[in-house]
């Protein structure tokens, strides 16, 4: 098979485990566990596992890349999940979904920034019918409250959303030297660290005998697959491809939690959730199929 074909499989399974995320959060925190708190917890699983792992790839991080590594513990671990867990404890799940349709849009902007990636055409076309097919089937038939109630929390989505499309543009360069185990082992680290002083009171203020068992293995979901999996396939593929093509897989998101509620009974497939996943589709295809290279 072809590399570009295991980074799109990566990336479809990163984007399996992001979709189902923003509900199986919100059952999470902040009922049991402090929003804070959970970013702690996230690292607490990821650095012992990431560790782990590269215990079986021979390789030293330079010491000239460990500011790089910083900056991407920074916007990566620190600010990326400290703001979304906080800001979707304060907003509703349709609202967190809707403002991070505006991540591939940011990271377009960041990287023709920081790396001199061009805005051609074709990209931003792409990118504009993933928009239009994501908000599609986000919004058909659904409320969105932008509110008072929910501003904070809509804010700190949006910087979680700016923070992640800088992440994805400035941990390209380590991931293509590096193997992404030996990566993401060091960011994982120096997040942990950056997160302790947010969040420690939060984790020791939990009551885990009295956590009902779902929300034991919600939690689970949120510490391994989200932490450990979902930033290894993205990782992964972005060894292949550019920030551009794993930020768009972003509009994916709500066409695979249709597809789970339809097989499941608890949705029906309509002619909008159709014509949604058409022009998401195309426009991934038009974002990814000719830039591949990169």
């Amino acid at each position: 098979m072809p590399k570009h074909f295991w980074a799109h499989l990566a990336l479809l399974g990163a984007n399996l485990i992001y979709g189902a995320n923003y509900t199986i959060a919100k059952e999470v925190t902040p009922a049991f566990i402090g929003p804070l708190g959970l970013v702690v917890l996230r690292c607490i699983g990821a650095v012992p596992l990431f560790w782990l792992a590269g215990t079986f790839i021979k390789e030293k991080m330079e010491r000239s890349d460990v500011p790089r590594l910083l900056l991407c513990a920074v916007f990566g671990i620190a600010v990326n999940q400290l703001m979304f867990l906080k800001g979707l404890s304060l907003t509703l799940p349709i609202n967190a979904a809707v403002i991070m349709t505006s991540t591939p849009i940011l990271v377009l902007i960041v990287a023709a920034i920081l790396i001199r990636e061009r805005i051609t055409l074709l990209r931003a076309s792409g990118i504009a019918l993933g928009l239009a097919g994501a908000l599609l089937i986000l919004l058909a038939g659904k409320e969105v409250s932008f509110s008072s109630d929910t501003f904070v929390g809509d804010l700190l989505i949006l910087v979680n959303a700016t923070s992640y499309g800088v992440y994805l543009v400035i941990v390209k360069p380590l991931v293509a030297k590096y193997h992404p185990i030996t990566v993401m082992k060091w960011i994982f680290l120096f997040g942990f660290v950056m997160v302790i002083p947010f969040g420690q009171q939060e984790l020791r203020a939990v009551d885990w005998a009295a956590m009902p068992v779902p929300i034991l293995w919600a939690t689970a979901y949120v510490v391994i697959g989200l932490s450990f999996f979902a930033y290894l396939f993205n990782s992964l593929a972005l060894r292949q491809v550019s920030p551009s093509v794993v930020s768009t897989y972003i509009y994916l998101q709500p066409v695979l939690a249709s597809m789970f509620a339809i097989m499941a009974g608890k949705d029906v497939l309509t002619a909008v959730k159709v014509a949604s996943a058409m022009l998401i589709f195309l426009g991934v295809y038009l974002v990814s199929g000719r830039i591949m290279k990169l």
